[in-house]
C-alpha cells in the first residue's frame, strides 16, 4: 500500500459519486492513505487535466504515475484491502481487454454525455 494515492472523480455525477463515495467511506473507516478529490472543487494544474478531460473519465495518481480508465480502477482496488481479489481479476488479460473495451467504449462515454447533458440543463435554467 502507498501513502500516495490520489482519486480524482466528478462528484455532480451521481454514478461517479455513488461508487467513489463508497470507495472513500471503505478506505476513510479503515483509515486507509487515499485521498478523493472532486475535479469541481480543486485546483486542476496538480493534474495536469482540465476538468472536461478529467469529466471524461476515472484518474488515479499514484506515486507520480497518473492511470485512467480500468487500469485506474485496478490501482484503486489493489490499495483497498477488500477489493484486492477484483484488481487481480480484472488485471488478467481478457478480463482486462473487455473491461478495458466496456469502460472506453460504452461506459465512460455513456456518463460523459449523460454529464454534459446535466450541465447543459443548468445552465439553460441559470439564463
Amino acid at each position: 500500500m502507498t501513502d500516495d494515492t490520489r482519486v480524482l472523480y466528478n462528484a455532480d455525477c451521481p454514478v461517479c459519486s455513488f461508487e467513489i463515495d463508497h470507495y472513500a467511506k471503505y478506505s476513510g473507516d479503515r483509515a486507509l492513505p487515499i485521498r478523493f478529490e472532486d475535479l469541481n472543487c480543486i485546483d486542476m494544474s496538480d493534474w495536469g487535466l482540465s476538468r472536461d478531460e478529467a469529466a471524461r473519465r476515472l484518474y488515479v495518481l499514484r506515486n507520480g504515475e497518473l492511470t485512467s480508465g480500468v487500469p485506474a480502477f485496478i490501482v484503486l482496488w489493489q490499495d483497498m484491502p477488500r477489493y484486492r481479489w477484483l484488481a487481480r481479476i480484472v488485471s488478467l488479460p481478457g478480463i482486462h481487454w473487455l473491461a478495458s473495451k466496456a469502460y472506453d467504449h460504452v461506459l465512460a462515454p455513456l456518463i460523459y454525455r449523460w454529464h454534459l447533458r446535466r450541465l447543459a440543463a443548468a445552465t439553460s435554467t441559470e439564463s
